[in-house]
């Protein structure tokens, strides 16, 4: 399976889920555009699946939680690529 009909595939589960609660279809394209990524739409659709969320309040709540969730973690990723530059850097031969 491709990239793009992954995630293609994650939205559709999302809206999905969203129109089964009861909202317009609009709500979920914009909660797919704020989380963005396939595993994130995907643990959205999970969510609304699992918890069936009775506002939209809540609904964006959780969404923000999992865009924070991620950015959390591309930021830790980052940090650790960097640190891991830094030691090979600190770690390479010299001239003496």
């Amino acid at each position: 399976m491709t990239q793009r009909s992954a995630k293609e595939r994650a939205y559709r589960q999302l809206v999905e889920a969203v129109v089964e609660l009861g909202y317009p279809e609009e709500f979920a394209h914009v909660l797919a555009g704020e989380l963005g990524g396939e595993k994130s739409m995907l643990r959205m659709a999970s969510y609304l699946r699992q918890a069936q969320p009775t506002s939209p309040e809540q609904i964006a709540d959780e969404m923000l939680t999992i865009v924070s969730e991620r950015r959390r973690w591309v930021e830790k990723k980052v940090s650790e690529r960097a640190g891991a530059h830094l030691t090979e850097f600190y770690n390479r031969p010299r001239e003496t």
